[in-house]
């Protein structure tokens, strides 16, 4: 298989052995191979109910393996670091997301690419384009430029009285 390119998006909101959720982050970008490019981390509101603050960032790997065998080490990580199934939303030592991938778009069992949720989520839009600002959605065209201009301007109309 051809060398692909992925956007994986990395959160912790909860201590683990490595620290503070800023070393929890630090630590799996360390644990993956192919690491071409490392989004400044952010530090961001939890969504649900959790009531702790996250610790984002976003890296571009390069490899040869297909998004199910990627998500298999995305996973095999999640459970190396201490993470377990819960809550959803729930506090999380670490969460590993496969956000958008250079093939285009992937639909299996357990996993949909690009992320179905990304697009909504300035937790992964502002640091996924400080790292890959023009690349496209594969579903709406836009490039992540576009998107995360689009959310920023829909909360700040949100946000007014």
């Amino acid at each position: 298989m051809p060398i692909s390119t992925y956007a994986i998006s990395i959160g912790s909101n909860r201590p683990g052995r490595h620290g503070r959720p800023e070393a929890e982050v630090i630590a799996a970008i360390g644990a993956l191979t192919g690491v071409v490019a490392v989004a400044p981390i952010i530090a961001s509101a939890p969504i649900g109910p959790s009531i702790r603050r996250f610790a984002n960032t976003v890296i571009l790997v390069e490899t040869k393996d297909d998004p199910p065998a990627l998500l298999a080490r995305l996973k095999a990580i999640e459970r190396d670091f201490g993470r377990r199934r819960g809550r959803r939303w729930g506090a999380r030592v670490i969460d590993l997301d496969i956000i958008l991938w250079s093939g285009g778009s992937w639909g299996g069992a357990g996993l949909t690419v690009p992320h179905i949720g990304f697009r909504a989520r300035g937790f992964v839009l502002d640091p996924l384009a400080r790292v890959a600002a023009d690349w496209r959605d594969p579903v709406t065209g836009l490039s992540v430029r576009q998107l995360a201009y689009r959310l920023r301007a829909v909360d700040q109309r949100a946000s007014r009285p």
